[in-house]
């Protein structure tokens, strides 16, 4: 079956003739935006069930009601990779949930450090950017994006079985190579615009593996990027 365009995601479980209501927000948007009909086909996903293609059968302007028809994609899991970062100005950490999402990073972590310039954060509105993001990618899963928390704290009860990556901004121009890195769950810790401190510098690298990304300094959005395609390249699922 050809995939449908219009890709949602909703918390409902999917199966062959499972009926899944739409929200008011959703049926607006099917209804009212994309001027969809009864008996039109979208593509539905929820993380846990793939992706099927559903067909209306209730078209109203606040409502309606799609049938699953058949499964068109199995769920495709991203690799075990949390991505940690530092909040920075709004629409460059809408940016980095994006790409993160896109990119195949399991969770999403937005971390408190001593140089961080946002302290606050919207994480539902950030999730819902996670959602739009694997909506348009073509995925089938949505990563978590989780609460703000200290990035201290987070060292503090850093999981023992997790591999960690350090971007550091002080080895810019220094080789990087990833070859040799073990498989298994790992973590990527991005810093904020003003980077790290020597004492956080100093925990991360007995925790984990510090890396340069290159001989220039890059933003912290850009460094999100490119530290998680050297990962997926070397050892995610892109190889």
């Amino acid at each position: 079956m050809e995939r449908a365009k219009i890709r949602l995601f909703v918390d409902h479980d999917l199966g062959a003739g499972q009926s899944v209501p739409m929200t008011q927000p959703q049926a607006n948007y099917l209804f009212n935006v994309m001027r969809l009909k009864v008996d039109d086909r979208i593509a539905l996903f929820n993380s846990r069930d793939g992706e099927w293609t559903a067909r209306v059968v209730d078209a109203a302007k606040r409502r309606g009601m799609v049938v699953c028809e058949a499964q068109t994609l199995p769920l495709q899991m991203p690799p075990d990779l949390w991505l940690f970062f530092a909040p920075i100005k709004k629409a460059r950490t809408d940016f980095i949930v994006e790409k993160a999402a896109e990119m195949g990073a399991a969770r999403v972590l937005p971390v408190s450090t001593e140089f961080t310039n946002s302290e606050r954060i919207r994480q539902d509105k950030l999730q819902a950017h996670a959602i739009e993001a694997a909506e348009q990618c073509g995925g089938t899963y949505v990563p978590e994006v989780a609460e703000l928390a200290k990035l201290g704290a987070v060292l503090d009860n850093w999981p023992p079985d997790r591999h960690l990556l350090f971007c550091d901004e002080t080895l810019a121009g220094a080789a990087t190579d990833l070859s040799q890195l073990p498989q298994g769950p790992w973590a990527i810790v991005i810093g904020p615009e003003g980077g790290f401190s020597e004492p956080e510098r100093a925990r991360l690298r007995e925790l984990g593996h510090a890396i340069s990304l290159g001989p220039r300094i890059l933003r912290a959005d850009t460094a999100a990027v490119a530290a998680l395609a050297l990962w997926q390249q070397a050892l995610g699922d892109w190889t």
